[in-house]
């Protein structure tokens, strides 16, 4: 779908890249999403980005920078849907916990939803997810409760999910 539809539907996506867009501001693009001022300004200091309205989208962003520039011009769309891939890669720990904050604070005070594609599981540490999947291969290998499944992970490898003690799908 064009971003448009995407937009028209309450559906925000977090690419795992970001693009970098030359000739147009942060804040250029946040006047056009949001068009309130103060919700703007408000947002950008959840995300600590203040400084960063000024300058092109995402271009010198350090990684945080530009994952916690991304989460501002989702979120700033209000979705009520939100597809986050690997929202936590090449995010060191600090801009996750801000990150993950900030997502876990709108979730809950617009009751929406979000799909989050996580290598590494950090962002559940600050996100309340009720539900994990694991894929192997393409295919489903069980689900169940994301933290118990990430601690199986972290402790044995992906392999304890070939053998999934949760429910194979």
């Amino acid at each position: 779908l064009p971003t448009e539809e995407r937009v028209k539907l309450g559906i925000g996506i977090m690419f795992q890249h970001p693009p970098k867009i030359r000739g147009v501001r942060l804040e250029q693009i946040a006047e056009f999403l949001a068009r309130d001022g103060e919700e703007i300004e408000k947002l950008a200091d959840k995300l600590s980005l203040r400084d960063h309205l000024h300058r092109e989208i995402n271009l010198d962003f350090s990684g945080g920078e530009m994952k916690r520039s991304e989460l501002f011009q989702v979120l700033l769309q209000k979705p009520k849907f939100l597809l986050l891939d690997e929202p936590e890669s090449g995010v060191d720990i600090e801009n996750i916990s801000i990150m993950g904050e900030v997502l876990n604070q709108y979730l809950k005070e617009v009751n929406a939803s979000a799909l989050i594609i996580t290598h590494t599981g950090y962002i559940l540490d600050y996100v309340d997810a009720n539900k994990a999947y694991v894929l192997i291969d393409g295919k489903i290998w069980c689900q169940g409760n994301p933290r118990e499944i990430f601690e199986s992970i972290r402790k044995d490898g992906y392999e304890k999910c070939k053998e999934c003690e949760w429910k194979r799908v």
